[in-house]
């Protein structure tokens, strides 16, 4: 009997290297493999695959697309790094009983969903 199993999330991005930086630097990625037009990361058991836009595809600008959600150990030291890769804060870090949790949109408009533990 034959199953599916999880391969990788797939997003399109304008700029590939500049995407694989941003997950590389902001949220520690271990990078595989990157050129211009496609790239592959992962963070334990998660496998990332980025992909160059196609042209003719039109990205929204605060458009929804995929969503990746990561636990993190310092939010506030994470937002810091991400934001100076290009990223901006989408709203407010909310302080939840079981703990901070944050979106972020990425540099084509991905959230990223931030999650530190109590």
């Amino acid at each position: 009997m034959a199953t599916a199993s999880f391969r990788w999330i797939l997003q399109l991005h304008r700029d590939v290297p500049k995407a694989a930086r941003f997950y590389e630097k902001g949220l520690d990625f271990s990078v595989n493999v990157v050129t211009l037009r496609w790239a592959e990361l992962h963070s334990g058991p998660l496998k990332l695959a980025l992909m160059q836009s196609p042209s003719d595809h039109v990205m929204s600008e605060k458009g929804y697309s995929s969503l990746l959600s990561f636990t993190v150990t310092d939010i506030n030291t994470t937002i810091s790094k991400l934001m100076e890769l290009g990223a901006e804060l989408d709203g407010s870090i909310k302080y939840e009983v079981h703990g901070k949790v944050a979106s972020v949109r990425c540099l084509d408009g991905h959230v990223l969903g931030l999650y530190e533990p109590s």
